[in-house]
Protein backbone atom coordinates (compact mmCIF):
# COMPACT_ATOMS: atom_id res chain seq x y z
CA UNK A 1 0.00 0.00 0.00
CA UNK A 2 0.96 3.25 -0.90
CA UNK A 3 0.86 6.19 1.76
CA UNK A 4 1.59 9.34 0.65
CA UNK A 5 1.86 12.44 3.35
CA UNK A 6 0.02 15.53 1.64
CA UNK A 7 1.18 18.95 3.07
CA UNK A 8 -0.90 21.56 2.34
CA UNK A 9 0.96 24.86 2.37
CA UNK A 10 0.25 28.41 0.49
CA UNK A 11 1.78 31.98 1.37
CA UNK A 12 -1.77 33.48 1.80
CA UNK A 13 -2.46 33.32 5.53
CA UNK A 14 -4.03 36.19 6.43
CA UNK A 15 -3.64 35.33 10.28
CA UNK A 16 0.23 35.10 9.84
CA UNK A 17 1.26 36.54 6.34
CA UNK A 18 3.48 34.11 4.89
CA UNK A 19 4.50 32.09 7.67
CA UNK A 20 4.85 29.07 6.30
CA UNK A 21 8.08 30.78 4.62
CA UNK A 22 8.96 32.68 7.90
CA UNK A 23 12.79 31.78 8.90
CA UNK A 24 13.06 29.30 11.74
CA UNK A 25 17.18 28.31 12.00
CA UNK A 26 18.62 29.66 8.93
CA UNK A 27 15.58 27.84 6.83
CA UNK A 28 12.10 28.18 6.23
CA UNK A 29 9.14 27.16 8.63
CA UNK A 30 7.86 24.96 5.97
CA UNK A 31 11.47 23.28 5.36
CA UNK A 32 12.33 22.64 8.63
CA UNK A 33 8.68 20.97 8.90
CA UNK A 34 9.18 18.78 5.76
CA UNK A 35 12.65 17.51 7.66
CA UNK A 36 10.50 16.19 10.57
CA UNK A 37 7.60 14.64 8.22
CA UNK A 38 10.21 12.98 6.23
CA UNK A 39 12.18 11.38 8.94
CA UNK A 40 8.83 9.40 9.21
CA UNK A 41 9.39 5.93 8.77
CA UNK A 42 5.96 4.80 7.56
CA UNK A 43 5.75 6.81 4.71
CA UNK A 44 6.14 6.01 0.95
CA UNK A 45 6.35 9.61 -0.05
CA UNK A 46 5.43 13.43 0.73
CA UNK A 47 4.03 15.82 -1.55
CA UNK A 48 3.12 19.31 -0.81
CA UNK A 49 -0.19 20.73 -2.27
CA UNK A 50 0.04 24.36 -2.82
CA UNK A 51 -2.28 26.55 -4.70
CA UNK A 52 -1.33 27.82 -8.79
CA UNK A 53 -0.67 31.72 -7.77
CA UNK A 54 2.44 32.96 -8.41
CA UNK A 55 2.86 34.18 -5.04
CA UNK A 56 3.86 30.05 -3.60
CA UNK A 57 6.46 29.87 -6.44
CA UNK A 58 8.96 30.28 -3.03
CA UNK A 59 7.08 27.10 -2.74
CA UNK A 60 7.20 25.10 -5.39
CA UNK A 61 10.87 26.26 -5.42
CA UNK A 62 11.59 24.99 -2.32
CA UNK A 63 9.95 21.38 -3.52
CA UNK A 64 12.42 21.58 -6.29
CA UNK A 65 15.54 22.15 -4.30
CA UNK A 66 14.74 19.51 -1.61
CA UNK A 67 13.78 17.01 -4.37
CA UNK A 68 10.00 16.75 -3.06
CA UNK A 69 6.97 16.92 -5.22
CA UNK A 70 4.56 20.09 -5.91
CA UNK A 71 1.17 19.70 -6.71
CA UNK A 72 -0.28 23.41 -7.38
CA UNK A 73 -4.35 23.77 -7.07
CA UNK A 74 -7.32 25.52 -5.86
CA UNK A 75 -6.31 27.99 -2.96
CA UNK A 76 -9.84 27.47 -1.11
CA UNK A 77 -10.73 23.81 -1.94
CA UNK A 78 -8.36 21.91 -0.04
CA UNK A 79 -10.55 18.67 -0.90
CA UNK A 80 -9.72 18.90 -4.32
CA UNK A 81 -5.88 19.77 -3.84
CA UNK A 82 -5.74 16.83 -1.60
CA UNK A 83 -7.15 14.18 -3.98
CA UNK A 84 -5.69 15.62 -6.72
CA UNK A 85 -2.40 15.61 -5.20
CA UNK A 86 -2.58 11.90 -3.95
CA UNK A 87 -4.11 10.73 -7.31
CA UNK A 88 -1.36 12.02 -8.93
CA UNK A 89 1.49 10.43 -6.91
CA UNK A 90 -0.73 6.96 -7.54
CA UNK A 91 -1.28 7.08 -3.48
CA UNK A 92 -3.29 4.29 -1.98
CA UNK A 93 -4.08 6.46 0.42
CA UNK A 94 -3.38 10.15 1.99
CA UNK A 95 -2.08 11.54 5.12
CA UNK A 96 -3.13 14.63 5.06
CA UNK A 97 -0.92 17.14 7.53
CA UNK A 98 -1.18 21.09 7.55
CA UNK A 99 2.06 22.83 7.40
CA UNK A 100 0.84 24.95 10.29
CA UNK A 101 2.48 21.92 12.44
CA UNK A 102 6.29 22.74 12.60
CA UNK A 103 7.13 21.11 15.80
CA UNK A 104 5.25 18.10 14.41
CA UNK A 105 7.02 14.73 16.08
CA UNK A 106 7.86 12.33 13.15
CA UNK A 107 7.24 9.50 15.82
CA UNK A 108 3.25 10.21 16.41
CA UNK A 109 3.08 10.26 12.27
CA UNK A 110 4.59 6.86 12.54
CA UNK A 111 2.18 5.72 15.29
CA UNK A 112 -0.90 6.66 13.45
CA UNK A 113 0.56 5.53 10.09
CA UNK A 114 1.56 2.44 11.47
CA UNK A 115 -2.04 1.81 13.07
CA UNK A 116 -4.05 2.62 9.47
CA UNK A 117 -1.56 0.07 7.75
CA UNK A 118 -2.39 -2.52 10.53
CA UNK A 119 -6.31 -1.49 10.58
CA UNK A 120 -6.97 -1.22 6.64
CA UNK A 121 -7.63 -4.67 6.45
CA UNK A 122 -10.27 -5.14 8.00
CA UNK A 123 -11.75 -2.45 6.85
CA UNK A 124 -10.81 1.09 8.33
CA UNK A 125 -11.96 3.76 6.44
CA UNK A 126 -10.14 6.83 8.20
CA UNK A 127 -7.39 6.58 10.93
CA UNK A 128 -6.55 10.44 12.84
CA UNK A 129 -4.80 11.16 16.51
CA UNK A 130 -7.60 14.16 16.03
CA UNK A 131 -11.26 12.83 16.35
CA UNK A 132 -11.00 13.29 19.74
CA UNK A 133 -7.66 15.20 20.24
CA UNK A 134 -5.32 14.29 22.98
CA UNK A 135 -1.62 14.89 21.79
CA UNK A 136 -0.79 18.88 22.30
CA UNK A 137 -2.41 21.04 19.48
CA UNK A 138 -0.03 20.95 16.07
CA UNK A 139 0.91 16.94 15.81
CA UNK A 140 -2.36 16.65 13.85
CA UNK A 141 -1.93 13.49 11.32
CA UNK A 142 -5.42 12.34 9.47
CA UNK A 143 -5.03 8.96 7.03
CA UNK A 144 -7.84 8.08 4.77
CA UNK A 145 -8.21 5.60 1.81
CA UNK A 146 -7.84 7.01 -2.08
CA UNK A 147 -11.39 5.21 -2.53
CA UNK A 148 -12.86 7.07 0.90
CA UNK A 149 -11.27 10.61 -0.25
CA UNK A 150 -12.64 10.14 -3.75
CA UNK A 151 -15.81 9.80 -2.60
CA UNK A 152 -15.53 12.57 -0.23
CA UNK A 153 -14.09 15.02 -3.31
CA UNK A 154 -17.21 14.02 -5.26
CA UNK A 155 -19.71 14.51 -2.82
CA UNK A 156 -19.21 17.14 -0.40
CA UNK A 157 -20.85 19.92 -0.96
CA UNK A 158 -20.73 22.50 1.93
CA UNK A 159 -17.72 25.00 2.04
CA UNK A 160 -16.63 23.15 5.54
CA UNK A 161 -16.01 20.29 3.95
CA UNK A 162 -14.08 21.66 0.94
CA UNK A 163 -12.21 23.89 3.20
CA UNK A 164 -11.28 21.63 5.42
CA UNK A 165 -10.87 18.20 3.46
CA UNK A 166 -11.76 15.38 6.16
CA UNK A 167 -15.19 16.36 7.76
CA UNK A 168 -17.39 14.63 5.19
CA UNK A 169 -15.86 11.61 6.39
CA UNK A 170 -15.33 11.49 9.99
CA UNK A 171 -18.92 13.55 10.11
CA UNK A 172 -20.45 9.89 9.02
CA UNK A 173 -19.60 7.52 11.47
CA UNK A 174 -22.54 5.51 10.52
CA UNK A 175 -20.67 5.04 6.65
CA UNK A 176 -17.57 5.48 7.42
CA UNK A 177 -15.74 2.82 9.87
CA UNK A 178 -13.42 5.26 12.01
CA UNK A 179 -10.38 4.57 14.13
CA UNK A 180 -8.62 7.08 16.27
CA UNK A 181 -5.15 7.00 17.95
CA UNK A 182 -4.95 8.51 21.90
CA UNK A 183 -1.41 9.67 23.25
CA UNK A 184 -0.34 6.38 24.25
CA UNK A 185 0.82 7.94 27.83
CA UNK A 186 -2.81 8.45 28.62
CA UNK A 187 -2.42 12.25 29.25
CA UNK A 188 -4.38 14.90 27.04
CA UNK A 189 -2.70 18.30 26.72
CA UNK A 190 -5.25 19.20 23.36
CA UNK A 191 -6.69 21.94 25.03
CA UNK A 192 -3.76 23.12 27.14
CA UNK A 193 -0.62 23.09 24.88
CA UNK A 194 -0.50 24.41 21.48
CA UNK A 195 2.34 23.69 19.34
CA UNK A 196 0.38 25.04 15.75
CA UNK A 197 1.35 28.28 14.05
CA UNK A 198 -1.25 30.59 13.41
CA UNK A 199 -0.33 33.83 15.08
CA UNK A 200 2.95 35.96 16.26
CA UNK A 201 3.09 34.95 19.50
CA UNK A 202 2.50 31.18 18.12
CA UNK A 203 5.62 31.79 15.88
CA UNK A 204 7.49 33.53 18.43
CA UNK A 205 7.15 29.90 20.71
CA UNK A 206 8.22 27.80 17.88
CA UNK A 207 11.59 29.82 17.68
CA UNK A 208 12.21 29.80 21.19
CA UNK A 209 11.78 25.77 21.07
CA UNK A 210 14.36 25.70 18.08
CA UNK A 211 16.50 27.42 19.55
CA UNK A 212 16.94 25.49 22.43
CA UNK A 213 16.25 22.01 21.07
CA UNK A 214 17.31 21.71 17.45
CA UNK A 215 20.82 20.19 16.34
CA UNK A 216 21.59 20.30 12.59
CA UNK A 217 22.14 17.20 11.16
CA UNK A 218 20.61 15.06 14.22
CA UNK A 219 17.36 13.23 14.43
CA UNK A 220 14.41 15.64 14.99
CA UNK A 221 13.91 16.77 18.48
CA UNK A 222 11.28 14.51 19.91
CA UNK A 223 7.44 16.08 21.67
CA UNK A 224 8.86 14.75 25.00
CA UNK A 225 12.00 16.64 24.43
CA UNK A 226 9.41 19.93 23.90
CA UNK A 227 7.32 18.78 26.84
CA UNK A 228 10.35 18.29 29.34
CA UNK A 229 11.61 22.24 27.68
CA UNK A 230 8.33 23.72 28.59
CA UNK A 231 8.86 22.43 32.32
CA UNK A 232 11.80 23.80 32.49
CA UNK A 233 11.16 26.88 31.18
CA UNK A 234 7.30 27.84 32.11
CA UNK A 235 8.33 31.09 30.44
CA UNK A 236 8.38 29.45 26.95
CA UNK A 237 5.43 27.64 27.50
CA UNK A 238 3.47 31.33 28.52
CA UNK A 239 4.49 32.64 25.39
CA UNK A 240 1.28 31.45 23.12
CA UNK A 241 -0.46 29.69 25.96
CA UNK A 242 -2.86 32.15 26.02
CA UNK A 243 -3.90 30.78 22.73
CA UNK A 244 -4.70 27.32 23.91
CA UNK A 245 -7.30 24.91 22.70
CA UNK A 246 -7.98 27.50 19.83
CA UNK A 247 -9.15 24.96 17.68
CA UNK A 248 -12.65 24.40 14.74
CA UNK A 249 -13.20 20.59 15.32
CA UNK A 250 -13.13 20.15 18.70
CA UNK A 251 -16.65 22.15 18.88
CA UNK A 252 -17.76 18.53 17.00
CA UNK A 253 -16.89 15.77 19.43
CA UNK A 254 -20.31 15.02 20.91
CA UNK A 255 -19.30 10.92 22.13
CA UNK A 256 -16.55 8.58 21.86
CA UNK A 257 -17.77 4.50 21.24
CA UNK A 258 -15.92 1.69 20.46
CA UNK A 259 -16.94 -0.50 16.94
CA UNK A 260 -15.22 -4.27 16.48
CA UNK A 261 -12.11 -3.20 19.10
CA UNK A 262 -11.39 0.19 17.47
CA UNK A 263 -12.02 3.83 18.92
CA UNK A 264 -14.43 5.48 16.86
CA UNK A 265 -15.94 9.05 17.33
CA UNK A 266 -19.95 10.10 16.56
CA UNK A 267 -20.12 14.30 15.74
CA UNK A 268 -22.79 16.62 15.34
CA UNK A 269 -23.29 17.72 11.61
CA UNK A 270 -22.46 21.27 10.98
Amino acid sequence: MKLVAVIQARTGSTRLPNKVMLPLQGKSILERMLERVLAASALDEVVVATTTSPADEPIRALCRRMGIAAYSGHATDLLDRHYRAGRERGAEAVAKIPSDCPLIDPRVIDRVANRYRSAAEPGIDFVSNLHPASYPDGNDVEIMSMPVLETAWREAARLMEREHTTPFIWDQPERFLLDNVVWENGRDLSMSHRFTLDYPDDYAFVKAVYDCLHREGAFPFSLDDILRLLEERPDIFRINSHLAGVNWYRNHLTELRTVGGHETVRYEGT
